[in-house]
């Protein structure tokens, strides 16, 4: 009897955690937790999407209420991804906005702009079907998206090696003509011959024309053109032992890298470092400017590229600071070393080729070949009398501007000659010799002055009111 009792009062804590099971909520996931408030005026559905699904993708509701596949691309119908859930999107729904008569309970499904229609697990049409009414939170499940049962693309099987193009020529048709010394022409006769194909690599469309196995090892002179409609450049020469990769304008082109895919944070600063140093970091201020790059003594490199077999280091502007103007000082990160490199406005790249003592602005598509011709640089000294809080300067010619866009370039600088502190506007070098029209005005707050023609053939000194501008007398021993 006894050991009855005992046996029991050992059950007896057993029943009471069974028992307390069986009061318990059901259990709920994370990705089953509400993520939006509910609304008194509207049906909340909550979608829980199938993994890879990509957190910037558009995603809509298609169903008889909403007139079908018209709401795809209407923002009306489109599902806003929870903050705090990758996974868990929703959507509101007034049954006022209903069409037709028509309700969930007709049946709907989702549809993805990057993914394609909603699936089921064994790749079948979806409708999914609710009975439910405004002031109600639903949880719908996603399985499957179209693309997860799309079959990979055959590989591609290629005649010889292959010439890629990444087509940016804006042309209706490109053809390239290939000769070589003592060959016949690899792709027939004038203008050549139209792409064998497309093929995606990485996500990157190339057009292809395949060299033939029988041409291995010989060397071709390329020439791009717009299949005999006028417009041509000449290419890469290339031997036959390898595939190519190029990237095309309608003017020229430059040999990639498919393996560098590299997405730019606004316009870089390319550096081909010869200096030697340990370590290079990049410097840079601007009148009435936060340090692009930090204080002294900046930044290392973003990274590096190799473009057309040169490798560059590359320091990335920020797409936030486009336009503005900055002073670039090379440095050997603090240890004792720099050099004024150049002043930019950052409406574009920029590669240097630098030594320990100086940098010279280079052409990325001539690496190695003979250096162009620098052009000599001059510079607009100001004095400002406006009694304007900022000043700006934009220039065009021909109606097409010279400097970035309005308001334009920003101030490069301030110098002291013979006690008259001048506002200083260094102006591109391929800007000298060019005749052009110049606008001050108050950084684009409303004022501005009479245009103002020049010849960049020398410097400029200019004084300028909140009413005119006006050449003056080159300072003595300027």
């Amino acid at each position: 009897m006894k050991k009855n009792i005992f046996y029991l009062l050992l059950l007896m804590p057993l029943l009471a955690f069974l028992g307390s099971c069986d009061d318990k909520d059901e259990i709920v996931f994370d990705h089953e937790l509400p993520q939006f408030e509910l609304k008194d005026n509207a049906i909340l559905l909550e979608v829980i999407m199938p993994q890879g699904t990509a957190t910037d993708d558009k995603i809509y509701i298609v169903g008889d209420f909403n007139g079908g596949e018209e709401a795809i691309g209407q923002l009306e119908w489109c599902l806003e991804k929870a903050a705090n859930s990758d996974v868990k999107w929703g959507i509101y729904l007034a049954p006022s906005t209903f069409k037709n008569g028509k309700t969930l309970a007709d049946g709907f499904y989702f549809v993805s702009e990057k993914q394609g229609m909603e699936r089921t697990v064994k790749n079948e049409d979806v409708s999914h079907t609710l009975n439910v009414g405004v002031g109600t939170r639903t949880n719908v499940t996603v399985s499957r998206w179209a693309a997860y049962f799309e079959e990979e693309p055959d590989e591609v099987t290629h005649d010889g090696y292959v010439i890629y193009v990444e087509d940016n020529s804006g042309w209706d048709a490109v053809a390239l003509y290939a000769w070589g010394n003592d060959l016949p022409e690899l792709f027939g006769a004038w203008p050549g011959i139209q792409p064998t194909g497309t093929e995606v690599k990485d996500g990157v469309t190339y057009k292809y024309f395949d060299t033939g196995d029988a041409n291995k090892g010989l060397t071709y002179n390329l020439i791009f053109n717009n299949n005999n409609g006028g417009e041509q450049f000449d290419a890469a020469v290339v031997t036959l032992d390898r595939d190519y990769y190029l990237r095309i304008t309608n003017t020229g082109y430059e040999e990639i890298d498919p393996s560098q895919t590299i997405t730019h944070d606004g316009y870089a600063i390319f550096i081909e470092d010869n200096s030697g140093w340990d370590a290079l970091t990049l410097y840079a201020w601007g009148n009435d400017l936060p340090e692009l790059f930090g204080a002294w003594p900046g930044i290392v490199a973003t990274g590096t590229v190799t473009i057309k077999g040169i490798t560059y280091q590359y320091f990335d502007t920020g797409k936030a600071n486009e336009g503005l103007t900055y002073n670039l000082i090379c440095n050997n990160n603090n240890g004792g070393k720099q050099f004024d490199l150049a002043a930019v406005t950052l409406d574009r790249h920029y590669y240097f080729s630098i030594t320990d003592s100086k940098g010279t602005e280079i052409d990325p598509e001539n690496p190695g070949g003979e250096e162009p011709e620098l052009k000599e640089t001059h510079t607009l000294y100001v004095i400002n009398n406006t009694g304007w809080d900022a000043l700006s300067l934009y220039g065009y010619a021909n109606d097409t501007p010279v400097t970035s866009a309005w308001p334009g370039m920003q101030v490069t600088g301030t110098k002291e000659i013979g006690g008259v502190i001048y506002t200083c506007f260094e102006m591109a070098a391929e800007l000298t010799n060019t005749s052009l029209t110049l606008i001050f005005n108050n950084n684009g707050g409303g004022r501005q002055l009479p245009d103002f023609p020049v010849t960049l053939d020398r410097d400029y000194y200019l004084e300028i009111t909140a009413d005119a501008c006006t050449e003056v007398e080159t300072p003595s021993g300027n």
